[in-house]
């Protein structure tokens, strides 16, 4: 991802993006079910960086297999790319946690800028005060090995109902988390640029009493030439 495009994305809302992705025919790239542990951080932009769980299975998932250092999440901790977002499928599951408070913290350490799953994170209140963002349904105290194995690192993978591709773009806010193709992410993000800088206008014009027809959407001559001037004197 270019450095322009991760700025822009910066600036923009989940909510912009997925009109944005509508418009291309995309209408499922909203992760459901995930949350913010805490709101009003920065927005999170970063390349997916995926690990799959399935449902454990007790021969094979003991609590000693954290001592093989080549545990799928650990190796995925550890090599997780710095400027990278961490997608954990959990299958919507969670009665186990994805991940706990040591690991967010490395992550973090790393260089990632953002973890998500669609199951529940343990030490959430510790998570929260991390500097990163993360994501997810629900606090859950067990370890994920009581129902979550760990198997495959960096693969396409599903997270609350969308496919997530390793390199697709990962943007969060305080709304959720939204999923950019990553062939996608230049265009959109200067779509977006220029959407939320209309919405800007409208959002003024509406709180001066200006009614939304014919505003929002534009169909009105008459406010495409407000708004043109609103630009200019703005110089934006």
């Amino acid at each position: 991802m270019l450095a322009a495009t991760r700025e822009k994305l910066q600036t923009v809302s989940t909510a912009t993006l997925t009109t944005a992705l509508f418009k291309r025919g995309l209408k499922n790239q909203f992760i459901q079910g995930v949350k913010p542990l805490v709101k009003g951080k920065p927005t999170m932009v970063g390349e997916a960086f995926t690990l799959r769980y399935i449902p454990a299975r007790e021969d094979l998932n003991p609590i000693t297999v954290f001592k093989d250092p080549k545990h799928p999440q650990r190796v995925a901790v550890e090599t997780c790319p710095a400027g990278a977002v961490m997608v954990i499928d959990s299958r919507k599951d969670a009665r186990a946690a994805s991940a706990g408070s040591i690991l967010a913290s490395r992550l973090m350490v790393r260089g990632a800028v953002g973890l998500v799953t669609d199951g529940g994170f343990r030490d959430s209140a510790e998570i929260a005060n991390l500097a990163m963002p993360a994501y997810h349904q629900t606090p859950s105290a067990p370890t994920n090995l009581t129902l979550h194995q760990a198997l495959d690192i960096n693969v396409p993978i599903g997270c609350g109902d969308v496919a997530v591709f390793p390199g697709d773009i990962i943007v969060g806010d305080d709304d959720g988390v939204v999923v950019i193709p990553a062939h996608l992410a230049d265009e959109l993000a200067e779509e977006a640029i220029n959407m939320t800088l209309y919405e800007d206008f409208v959002t003024e014009r509406v709180l001066a009493g200006h009614t939304i027809v014919g505003l929002y959407p534009l169909t009105l001559d008459a406010n495409k030439k407000e708004f043109e001037e609103w630009k200019k004197q703005r110089e934006r």
